[in-house]
């Protein structure tokens, strides 16, 4: 499987039915984007994570243009929430691969637990759970979803928490989910499929747009972050085109790292 050094993340140049077929083997999928990456840059446990990630997968247009930009072009963008549905509609029809989706509000896990079974048409999505707001610093209500993941006998966790609290939570968890093959990042995926959450439209994706579509839809809580990744991230690129990226968790590292941080 061939994979590209992008800055500091590897990602497995593979198209939706590749890594489709090669997910019967199991493993957890990432997404990385604009964001992950500029947190790949300071947020070591995140960096730690993504090592031990049998699939890393381009989940941004902007990216998968700056990837050609470098020099080490992706074939395909993948996201999170064109992944699930593809992951099901692939798998409809065989029985042993079953679903539990973790996240989203009250009530929403369940709408797309029923919408997507009724795709599908079979009972694919066992069980759902809507974690509480810090659930993860509650040992007590981690220890009762790992349970429950574990009664479903679900073959396949969807996490739709939002990075990068989902991402540590499969890395910190999934030893302990007997049942579980394939783990998948989904991020606000499980409220597309409940239909709470409009996604942009397919031109907009498919240019590059699908960031300006959802700061319309939830201006006050991504525009300010969307603005603040931009510099940033362009300084990456251009440190990459220059010759001067380092990975900052290697020893030896040169001024970029504390030049992003300025930035930031």
């Amino acid at each position: 499987m061939a994979r590209l050094n992008f800055l500091n993340v590897s990602i497995d140049n593979l198209t939706t039915t590749e890594l489709l077929e090669q997910l019967k083997q199991g493993g957890a999928v990432y997404t990385p984007n604009v964001s992950h990456l500029l947190r790949l840059q300071w947020d070591k446990d995140f960096y730690d994570l993504y090592q031990d990630a049998e699939f890393s997968i381009c989940d941004s247009q902007i990216l998968w243009y700056a990837s050609r930009l470098i020099g080490t072009p992706i074939r395909e963008k993948i996201s999170g929430s064109d992944l699930f549905p593809a992951f099901y509609n692939y798998y409809r029809n065989d029985e042993d691969v079953t679903v539990f989706l973790l996240g989203a509000a009250e009530g929403v896990g369940e709408q797309a637990k029923q919408n997507i079974n009724n795709q599908v048409k079979r009972n694919m999505v066992l069980d759902t759970y809507s974690p509480s707001y810090g659930f993860e610093a509650d040992t007590e209500e981690c220890e009762q979803i790992i349970e429950r993941i574990n009664r479903s006998k679900a073959t396949t966790l969807a996490v739709g928490l939002g990075a990068p609290k989902q991402e540590k939570w499969i890395h910190a968890n999934r030893h302990r989910l007997v049942h579980v093959k394939v783990f998948l990042a989904i991020g606000a995926t499980i409220d597309f499929e409940a239909g709470q959450v409009q996604r942009s439209p397919k031109w907009m994706s498919k240019v590059g747009l699908e960031w300006a579509h959802r700061i319309l839809m939830e201006p006050g809580r991504l525009g300010k972050r969307y603005f603040n990744d931009f510099l940033p991230f362009l300084w990456l690129v251009l440190s990459e085109l220059l010759g001067l990226y380092q990975n900052p968790f290697v020893e030896n590292q040169t001024c970029v790292t504390a030049e992003l941080s300025n930035m930031a």
